[in-house]
C-alpha cells in the first residue's frame, strides 16, 4: 500500500488492506460513513476515512448494521466530550450485547434440539440395519 506524506489512499489501496470491493467503499460513501476529497473524478481517502472504515467492518462483524454505525459515528463527531452522547452509546452497545445474548440462548437452545434429533436418528438407524 502506498501512502504521501499527507497520509492519503486511493481506493485501491483502502479496497486492497480491507479486502472489501471498491464498490463496497463507494457505498459507504454513499451513506455517508466515509467522506473522501476528490481531485477529478478520483477519490483521496485520508486516515480518519481509514479508521472509520476499519470500525464499519468490526461493527459488521459484532452485527451492527450500518445504520447503527452511522449513528455512533454522528455521536462521536457531535461532541466527544459530552456525558450524555456517551451515555447514548453506551446505550446502543447495552442492546447489542442484549440482542446478542439473546441470539447465542436462541442458537444453544436449537444445537440442542439438533443433537437430540441427530440421536434418535443414529439410534433408529442402528435398529433398522442388520
Amino acid at each position: 500500500m502506498e501512502q504521501t506524506a499527507q497520509e492519503t489512499y486511493s481506493i485501491g489501496d483502502i479496497a486492497k488492506e480491507f479486502d472489501i470491493t471498491t464498490r463496497s467503499i463507494r457505498f459507504y460513501e454513499d451513506q455517508g460513513l466515509v467522506t473522501p476529497t476528490r481531485k477529478g473524478q478520483t477519490r483521496i481517502y485520508n486516515q480518519r476515512d481509514r479508521v472509520r472504515l476499519k470500525l464499519i467492518l468490526r461493527g459488521k462483524r459484532l452485527g451492527f448494521s450500518l445504520a447503527e454505525t452511522g449513528r455512533l459515528f454522528d455521536l462521536y463527531d457531535a461532541d466527544r466530550s459530552s456525558a450524555s452522547q456517551l451515555e447514548t452509546i453506551m446505550k446502543l452497545i447495552a442492546q447489542k450485547k442484549s440482542d446478542l445474548s439473546q441470539q447465542l440462548e436462541d442458537i444453544n437452545a436449537v444445537l440442542i434440539e439438533l443433537n437430540d434429533l441427530e440421536t434418535n436418528c443414529l439410534d433408529t438407524l442402528s435398529r433398522i440395519e442388520p
